[in-house]
């Protein structure tokens, strides 16, 4: 199968590669730095230099594809406008493109905030109404209508946390772990679904392959639900560290995402820390349903959070992370 995969230099995009190679496939990576991507030169993996900006890079990296898997996207803005200015409009001459040149199946790699959080005890399929609660979240729901607005047929998957090799976002709470005092939000009861980099590649990869995932929105993660005060101690115990929780009331947390949010933007950055981001933090619960994704796909996750965090940590500690 030829494969063209967006965003292939990033944390999803590397597992994805891997499940898809190591499957057989041909595979071509848009990718803006081929200096970056080298490694996967090396590999076999055709690379395009070119963003989603660039209509002539997407018409050639698209040309002739079986299937393209969108994986590219903005994760923190200055601005909802920057947000849809990548997850939606970019998406949309991703999609325009892949027609004008190919019968390619498109698969969207949204995510969870795109249906917005889940009610406590509950989990999200994929049938339920959308109801995303931050700009980022409205964006990747706007780059979802957008691709089932288009010509070609299309699948979405909408991971939840995402935590393994090469992630730097969890990384900082192993550090934080490591260090044993650690923040965690409200009284860290929060309900969370997880999926290990390594086995969302997988999902990806066979949501891809498989005829029966046509026209349908599905969640990749572990059938396991965690707690965030859970989590941190799984972490701990990765690291060889008991932490001890802050716990942080709305108030505060909302008080120090505005001020690192104010530092990003007199520096001209942008962040994922902003006073938006407190909508997801305290949301009571970010939990969905695996079980439809395995029945069309076959896939199931491997890694339950324990697990993974001792292999993520291992790796980390392998490559001086950690």
């Amino acid at each position: 199968m030829r494969a063209l995969v967006t965003g292939g230099t990033g944390f999803v995009g590397r597992h994805l590669i891997d499940a898809l190679l190591r499957r057989g496939d041909q595979v071509t990576a848009l990718v803006r730095t081929p200096a970056k991507a080298a490694g996967l030169g090396e590999r076999g993996v055709r690379l395009v230099a070119g963003d989603l900006a660039d209509t002539a890079s997407l018409t050639e990296a698209a040309r002739g594809q079986d299937v393209v898997y969108h994986v590219a996207g903005l994760t923190a803005g200055r601005s909802e406008a920057e947000f849809h200015s990548v997850n939606q409009e970019g998406t949309a001459r991703l999609v325009a493109a892949a027609a004008r040149v190919s019968t390619a199946r498109v698969v969207l790699v949204s995510s969870m905030a795109a249906a917005g959080p889940a009610a406590r005890g509950a989990r999200h399929t994929g049938a339920e109404p959308a109801q995303p609660v931050t700009a980022y979240g409205r964006s990747k729901l706007a780059g979802e209508e957008t691709v089932k607005a288009g010509p070609l047929p299309w699948t979405i998957v909408r991971p939840p946390a995402v935590y393994g090799p090469f992630d730097t976002e969890l990384l900082r709470l192993f550090r934080a772990v490591k260090l044993g005092i650690v923040p965690v939000f409200g009284d860290g009861s929060q309900e969370l679904s997880m999926v290990y980099g390594p086995d969302l590649g997988m999902a990806l990869a066979a949501a891809g392959a498989s005829e029966s995932t046509i026209g349908g929105t599905y969640y990749a993660c572990h059938s396991e639900v965690v707690t965030s005060a859970t989590l941190i101690a799984e972490v701990g115990r990765a690291v060889g560290v008991k932490p001890r929780l802050v716990h942080l009331p709305r108030w505060s947390a909302s008080m120090a995402l505005g001020f690192v949010s104010g530092v990003a933007r007199l520096r001209g950055r942008a962040t994922l820390l902003t006073p938006d981001k407190a909508k997801d933090f305290f949301a009571p619960a970010w939990t969905a349903d695996p079980a439809p994704l395995h029945l069309a796909a076959g896939w199931r996750a491997e890694h339950e959070f324990a697990r993974g965090a001792a292999a993520t940590a291992e790796w980390y500690r392998s490559v001086g992370w950690l």
